[in-house]
Formats: structure tokens, C-alpha cells, sequence
């Protein structure tokens, strides 16, 4: 099963087998407890919240680009090097987002103070680029991106770059308890899949007939 980097929504829900279901549900509702708990953790923990934030946004960009990679497999060759281009880009992003995390609170901050504006405004033109609903969604998260690229800019002139840093913790935390509900919602999309029987071939049936669209036994 290849699933985008950051989301799980229905439609993957829907192209695995109930076997697959039952094996990967549980790994995304935990996915996604794990998200929020960190987000809520980070708010209050003034301390190392960057660092939290940047570590487990690191090690879930490792997984998932780990998971993109082997998926890769079973895709049309255009989609397995795309899937493996984003899959090895997201381990070799997430190491280095570890890295930052372990090595200083202050290069933590310091990157999500540049990160989040960055990876907003990006993410809106993704999303302007393409049609219909998520057109709309792209213009709403770019009104958003320039508003929390104002009020960074504003509270590191007015009050103090660690002030900012501690706007852009709020920010990411936000943002990170955002990547959980998603995972939240395919753990219960696939929980429903994983509930149907195994469809049952008849004992005489060597799928002769059946690949034709008809049985003859």
C-alpha cells in the first residue's frame, strides 16, 4: 500500500485488502495519537518544545518516506520513482530535522522560524495549482501563511526574536496536531475495511472461468 507522505484519507482506505487493513490501522491511529500528544506536549514544555517539534516532525518524515519507498514496489513505473524520489527526500529531510533537534534548542527554533513560514506559503501554491476545492483551500492557507508570516516578523522586531521563536513553536504545533487528524481518519477508514470478510471462491474454482467474467463449473 503507497500513501502520500502526510495524509491517509478514504480513497487509501478503500485500495487495501481487509487483511492489509487489519495490519495497518492500528500503526496509523498510533501515528496520529502520537502527533496530537506531541503537539499538546510541546505548547507547554517551554524548555525543548522546538526541539520536540523538529525531532518528531524528523522521525515522522523518516517513517512515512521509509514506507513510500517500499511501497514503491507495487506501482506503474512513473508512480514507484516518483513515490521514490519523495519517499528518499522525506528520510534524508527527517534525518536532518533530527539532527537539528539533538544538536540545540536554540537551531531548533531558529529553523521552525524560517521553516513554517516557508513550508506554508509553499503548500498554498501547491494547492492553488490545482482545482476546485483545494483552489479554495489554497487561497485560504495563503491569507493564513502571510498573516503568521506578519505576526513572526512583527513579535521578533517588537518583543524579541525568542518571543518569535516561541509564536513559531505555537505555529507548529498547531500544524503538527493538523497532521494527526488525517491519521486519525484513516485509522478509522481501514478499521471499517478491515471489519468486511474476505470475499470466499467456491472450492471448485481455480479462477478458470472467473477471470472471463463468468463461471463454467
Amino acid at each position: 500500500m503507497a500513501n502520500g507522505i502526510l495524509t491517509a484519507g478514504t480513497s487509501s482506505a478503500t485500495a487495501v485488502t481487509p487483511d492489509e487493513a487489519r495490519r495497518t490501522w492500528p500503526q496509523w491511529l498510533a501515528l496520529g495519537i502520537a502527533l496530537i500528544a506531541v503537539a499538546v506536549v510541546a505548547v507547554f514544555w517551554d524548555a525543548a518544545g522546538a526541539r520536540l517539534l523538529v525531532g518528531a516532525l524528523g522521525v515522522f518524515f523518516v517513517v512515512r518516506g521509509a514506507a513510500l519507498v517500499r511501497g514503491a514496489g507495487a506501482l506503474t513505473s512513473d508512480l514507484a520513482g516518483r513515490a521514490r524520489t519523495l519517499g528518499t527526500g522525506a528520510v534524508v529531510g527527517g534525518l536532518a530535522a533530527v539532527a537539528v533537534a539533538v544538536a540545540s534548542g536554540a537551531l531548533a527554533t531558529g529553523v521552525l522560524l524560517v521553516a513554517v513560514p516557508v513550508a506554508l506559503l509553499a503548500a498554498a501554491v501547491a494547492l492553488l495549482a490545482r482545482g476546485g476545492a483545494a483552489r479554495r483551500g489554497g487561497a485560504a492557507l495563503l491569507v493564513w501563511s502571510l498573516l503568521v508570516t506578519g505576526l513572526l516578523v512583527g513579535s521578533g522586531l517588537a518583543q524579541g526574536w525568542d518571543r518569535a521563536g516561541g509564536v513559531a513553536t505555537v505555529v507548529t504545533a498547531l500544524v503538527v496536531a493538523a497532521l494527526g487528524v488525517p491519521m486519525l481518519i484513516g485509522a478509522v477508514n481501514l478499521r471499517q475495511v478491515a471489519t468486511q470478510p474476505v470475499p470466499v471462491r467456491p472450492a471448485g474454482c481455480a479462477g478458470c472461468a472467473c477471470g472471463a467474467g463468468g463461471c463454467g463449473a
